[in-house]
């Protein structure tokens, strides 16, 4: 009996260890985790390219300093070397969190900063890959489920953009129920805003150091102006014969949706469009240079595409001051302070000034026998590096991501 007991004690207690073994595993497993996961080589020097299509990838490079490709992920943001590399690599450095889903990438010089699901912002110093500093803002709106290049992540962040104002690089986070700015260098907060959820739209970052919002919480649609550095609301402005349901697109940006020198204003179909600079605090003025739809500004230079030629125009006036009849029919692909770049129907990439229209380089966005058969999806453009999806010719929004993409590694990165 005495050597029953023991046996039964010994199976409850190997019993008891089990469950809290699997207790302890399962916390490990679960709980909120980061793993930071640093450089192990020197920062690489800036490779000098020459202008051609340099590299296929799977995913979306978001190129910082001229010498990093940035990536993201479902729960990472990494990086890997050279920026002209063939193909995508083993990470350089890589930034994991768990369970919290990353929603957005930003970089501005040597700072990269990710935005994740629960509201938290992590910036990574570039050269290390060590987490600089960590702030909690805003949670973000809800964003639809990105495809699998995570182009719109990195290319175009929702709610994540910066600015400079009072001489010095401002983050503002932006989510349905509340704004934040945040000093880009140490992650200290400047200033929170609570706001009328759903009934606010942040668009992005002017030239001047303001946040532009479309702001319908008290009557009709207006467009709202906040110093970035304070989170005062400098001007509220509701542009003439402006229709019920205003839609304000910012262009001259040039990344993403930060540091835009222009506005566009219309209806939800595009009726009544008119085109707006704010390179200066105060009520935008009018710049019917970039009234059609089809116009990219850089500085106050326009560049419209409209027509049966190119044609560069003064975006304060519309006055003519180019035109080229040789590079159509073409579609703007993505713009860049100095340049913009060109997509022809037959898939040349042709990179011209805005000041002169003069070309700066031109070549066909082909690697190797993938051909011309395809369609651009999103693209991007930094330092006159150029990046584009390439989607199938039938591909349709509704498309699963192997219907949609021309295939596995559907990214062309360029120089220019």
């Amino acid at each position: 009996m005495a050597k029953a007991a023991r046996r039964r004690a010994v199976v409850a207690l190997v019993a008891v260890l089990a469950v809290a073994a699997s207790v302890a595993v399962v916390v490990r497993v679960l709980a909120p985790a980061e793993v930071d996961t640093p450089a192990r080589k020197p920062y690489p020097a800036a490779p000098a390219p020459t202008a051609g299509v340099l590299a296929r990838l799977p995913v979306a490079p978001l190129v910082v300093d001229g010498r990093l490709r940035v990536y993201a992920g479902a729960r990472q943001v990494y990086a890997d070397q050279p920026a002209t590399g063939r193909h995508r690599v083993t990470p350089f450095w890589s930034f994991r969190r768990w369970p919290a889903t990353l929603v957005g990438v930003l970089a501005e010089g040597t700072t990269v900063v990710s935005r994740w699901s629960d509201g938290r912002l992590v910036a990574l110093d570039a050269r290390t890959g060590r987490v600089a500093w960590r702030a909690d803002g805003p949670e973000p709106r809800s964003v639809p489920e990105p495809r699998r290049t995570y182009a719109g992540t990195v290319w175009d962040p929702a709610g994540l953009h910066v600015a400079r104002s009072a001489g010095r690089s401002v983050l503002v986070s932006a989510g349905p129920g509340g704004l934040g700015g945040y000093d880009l260098a140490d992650g200290r907060r400047l200033w929170r805003a609570d706001v009328t959820p759903d009934c606010r739209t942040d668009v992005g970052t002017t030239a001047s150091g303001e946040l532009v919002g479309v702001d319908r919480c008290d009557g009709p649609p207006a467009v709202e102006l906040r110093d970035a550095a304070t989170g005062t609301v400098r001007t509220r402005w509701r542009p003439p014969d402006a229709p019920e349901q205003l839609v304000v697109t910012p262009v001259g940006c040039p990344y993403g949706h930060s540091g835009c020198r222009g506005l566009r204003t219309a209806g939800p179909d595009g009726a009544g469009s008119r085109g707006w600079l704010v390179t200066d605090p105060g009520e935008p003025a009018a710049a019917p240079g970039l009234d059609h739809p089809d116009t990219v500004l850089d500085g106050e230079r326009a560049v419209d595409t409209s027509g049966p030629v190119v044609v560069g125009r003064s975006a304060r006036t519309g006055e003519e001051l180019w035109r080229r009849a040789d590079i159509h029919p073409a579609r703007v692909l993505a713009t860049e302070p100095g340049r913009v770049h060109l997509l022809t129907d037959r898939r040349e990439l042709v990179t011209v000034d805005p000041l002169t229209g003069t070309t700066r380089s031109s070549f066909v966005l082909d690697l190797g026998r993938d051909g011309i058969g395809w369609k651009p999806g999103r693209a991007y453009a930094v330092d006159g590096y150029v990046a584009v999806e390439r989607l199938r010719e039938t591909a349709a929004p509704e498309d699963d991501d192997q219907g949609y993409f021309l295939m596995a590694e559907p990214v062309l990165l360029a120089v220019t």
